[in-house]
């Protein structure tokens, strides 16, 4: 079962709580399943890796981890805060998202 999320990859969001509260970032991948996201700069944490053809230095390394995707919000395109996100059909027909703010079409 796959749920419809609010949030797309490449989406600018704002991050509602947690240790980045406040903090803003583009949206990298976005898992449905486990309704959760990964997003740029956002939720750091260190890696331990060995050695390899990879990395031949090996060692610790920053990288993002998956945050739940209750705790962002879709940035208004307009006005630039957070946003609640709506579905509505647009002229052509098609069902697009839409900011609550500004009522802007989100793309």
């Amino acid at each position: 079962m796959s749920t419809k999320l609010h949030i797309k990859k490449g989406d600018t969001v704002f991050v509602n709580t947690g240790e980045d509260k406040g903090k803003t970032g583009r949206v990298l991948e976005v898992n449905p399943k486990e309704q959760r996201a990964i997003v740029e700069g956002i939720n750091m944490v260190s890696k331990h890796t060995k050695p390899s053809a990879k990395s031949p230095q090996g060692g610790i390394i920053k990288q993002e981890a998956a945050i739940h995707i209750s705790n962002l919000q879709v940035v208004d395109p307009s006005k630039g805060g957070p946003t609640r996100i709506g579905r509505r059909l647009n002229d052509k027909g098609k069902l697009v998202r839409y900011a609550k703010k500004s009522g802007e079409e989100i793309k």
